[in-house]
């Protein structure tokens, strides 16, 4: 074959465009359930995290504290119905992808912390730059918040991306939810002002926002409230039944 020839040029090039698909798909799929791993790890990583079980020396310390303390995943809707129970770990509510939640699909895991039970629930939101999201702890009176977990996609580094840090996710530990006299569980309250600015006849349910990252405090507080708000059927069953 004369290599001179455009068609060779073409041919060559052609041969190894679909050489070098292969491979990478290949790759890809011998690689995929290392990644689905590592995602479930940092997932639970971050469930954890919520309930402030975090540093962890190995990941084996990381699956039998979740396997531990996780005692249900279930998945209920808006109305406050159970769909699914949830009862093997791992199979329902924490398959749902962030994408796949929605008003008919919630995930809700229900844990047990030194013999006492919590609910952490996920949100998502929008920062300023990218996606936010996070897990919320809630004790078993449906009001008051154990823990919380946030992280984002690309928010600014030292302001922004604070929200990240352990500093700013303490904060909202003690805080409550709902108004001392909403008694079902109505309209969630709880949110994130601007810095220095949480006024103490409200400061239940207000968390100092960080300085310099208005508009990503502000995702964080949309974020809260909205997610929040989508379990709020699910908190009064609950309530009812206590």
């Amino acid at each position: 074959m004369n290599t001179n020839k455009n068609s060779y040029t073409i041919i060559y090039a052609s041969v190894m465009v679909v050489i070098v698909a292969f491979l990478l798909a290949f790759v890809s799929s011998a690689l995929k359930p290392r990644q689905d791993q590592n995602e479930a790890l940092d997932k639970k990583k971050q469930i954890l995290a919520s309930l402030h079980l975090r540093d962890f020396a190995t990941n084996e310390d990381v699956e039998s504290t979740y396997n531990a303390v996780v005692v249900a995943d279930a998945i209920v809707d808006s109305v406050g119905n159970i769909v699914k129970e949830g009862k093997n770990k791992d199979q329902d509510g924490f398959t749902k992808a962030s994408k796949d939640i929605s008003p008919k699909q919630l995930p809700v895991y229900i844990c047990q912390i030194d013999s006492t039970i919590k609910y952490v629930v996920p949100i998502t939101g929008r920062g300023l730059w990218g996606g936010l999201w996070g897990y919320i702890a809630i004790d078993d009176d449906l009001q008051t918040i154990y823990g919380a977990y946030f992280s984002h996609e690309s928010e600014t580094a030292g302001l922004g991306a604070l929200i990240a840090d352990e500093p700013f996710q303490k904060l909202f530990n003690g805080k409550h939810i709902f108004a001392d006299t909403d008694t079902v569980r109505q309209e969630p309250l709880l949110t994130v002002v601007k810095n220095g600015k949480v006024e103490p006849q409200n400061q239940q349910y207000q968390v100092d926002g960080i300085t310099g990252a208005t508009l990503t405090s502000n995702g964080v507080a949309d974020m809260v409230k909205s997610g929040l708000k989508q379990y709020t059927g699910y908190f009064k069953s609950l309530h009812t039944i206590k």
